[in-house]
């Protein structure tokens, strides 16, 4: 069986975030959606969990933070082009998403833009083309920013 990753989040309007993640370019997953919860595929073992804030907090007793003011995590969606970045971000603004909370990045060797969803979660979107790092480098040793 393939590894995946589930990532729950927690949002204020079910609906609208399953709207907002469909536009975006992720699937639905019925089997696993209801009214306090909805599986979202970005693939077969990538799945966002929208949990409704009563649903989350029966997992856990700590305070959901708002992510319009701080963040815990950025996730990161790597992309097969710079193409494919522009275009996520452009289907993520126009759902209601906003660009580019985080610095564009375009170091020659990887491509960089993010979006927020309308609850605050940054997705970062990245293409990395390994042949452009510098010979002899790695792509740690490259600046950022």
């Amino acid at each position: 069986m393939a590894k995946s990753i589930f990532i729950n989040l927690p949002v204020t309007d079910l609906p609208r975030s399953m709207k907002f993640y469909e536009a975006v370019g992720f699937a639905n997953n019925p089997m696993f959606t209801n009214e306090q919860a909805a599986a979202m595929a970005w693939s077969d073992e990538i799945v966002v969990m929208l949990l409704t804030h009563d649903f989350w907090k029966t997992f856990t007793d700590k305070t959901i933070p708002n992510a319009h003011d701080s963040a815990q995590v950025l996730l990161c969606l790597s992309q097969d082009s710079k193409d494919a970045v522009e275009a996520i971000v452009g289907k993520a603004t126009a759902a209601g998403g906003k660009a580019d909370p985080t610095p564009q990045q375009d170091l020659g060797f990887v491509y960089g833009r993010s979006f927020e969803d309308p609850d605050g979660h940054i997705w970062e979107n990245a293409f990395m083309d390994m042949s452009a790092v510098p010979e002899g480098e790695t792509p740690a040793e490259q600046p950022v920013g």
